[in-house]
């Protein structure tokens, strides 16, 4: 484990160096002092102060309340959604991923509001420690707000739903039928996702007949494998550390938004992971 922590650490240093020296100097004063917490949650992560990291993401989201609802509120929801990522990062860190979801959920009270790259991270952090039933209410509410279905990620969303918390739930008959309705993907994917549906179907259906206790059991054996899951977790957000250290160069003039870059890099990281 300290090794993996080691990794991400080296990652996150070269992005903090990044947000020292190049702040955008077009934000306004509440907005560059929450870039300055997020500085400052970065850097305590390369000193392995995650309790105080989370302390920085949560005054630098509180401090944006009221930029959040001016009229002109890109940059402050961009840094609320990077405040968030380093956040997730540090509960992670914790061992307390538990927390993760309410946490996000102070500064986002509606689960439709989410921001793709936060849900997409909800999903898979959850879905890696076995306990994709916590997103099944928020993924679904979600994919259902009409003023999502219209985003450039959303058929990947419907895909993530279905492949980490619809499926492995076993709820195929909403799967069918998400599927059947998402004019996101396409004939193709449709017709994929329908043959992968009715296989899992078949193996559930299979798995119960001949194991009637297999359920209850995999839920025991996921509970008692807890702590090799979040070696995993910590893993995955070691690439996320390397991640961050590579794009910082790249994304100088815009500190904030190279988290976001990670968190979309984190995404694909994970689904070759664990595809």
């Amino acid at each position: 484990m300290r090794n993996d922590l080691s990794v991400v650490f080296a990652g996150v240093s070269g992005a903090g160096s990044v947000l020292r020296s190049s702040e955008p100097a077009s934000l306004s004063p509440v907005a560059s002092q929450a870039a300055s917490l997020l500085e400052e949650a970065a850097d305590l992560l390369v000193h392995m102060d995650f309790a105080a990291a989370v302390d920085r993401c949560e005054k630098g989201c509180e401090s944006l309340l009221g930029e959040l609802e001016s009229e002109d509120s890109g940059s402050s929801e961009e840094l609320r959604c990077s405040l968030c990522v380093v956040g997730i990062q540090a509960l992670a860190e914790m061992n307390r991923w538990r927390e993760v979801l309410p946490w996000v959920l102070q500064y986002y009270q509606i689960p439709a509001c989410l921001p793709p790259k936060l849900l997409e991270l909800c999903i898979l952090l959850h879905s890696k420690v076995k306990e994709p039933h916590v997103m099944l209410d928020i993924g679904s509410d979600w994919l259902r707000a009409s003023a999502n279905q219209h985003l450039p990620t959303y058929g990947l969303l419907v895909k993530l739903h279905l492949f980490h918390v619809l499926l492995p739930l076993g709820h195929f008959a909403e799967a069918q039928e998400m599927v059947e309705g998402c004019k996101a993907l396409s004939k193709e994917q449709r017709r994929e996702a329908h043959r992968i549906i009715k296989e899992k179907r078949q193996l559930w259906l299979q798995q119960t007949t001949e194991h009637p206790g297999s359920e209850e059991q995999t839920e025991i054996a996921g509970k008692t494998q807890l702590g090799s899951v979040s070696q995993k977790v910590l893993t995955i957000l070691a690439q996320l550390g390397r991640v961050l250290g590579s794009l910082a160069g790249q994304f100088g003039s815009i500190p904030y938004k190279t988290a976001l870059l990670a968190a979309f890099m984190l995404f694909l990281i994970v689904v070759k992971l664990d595809p």
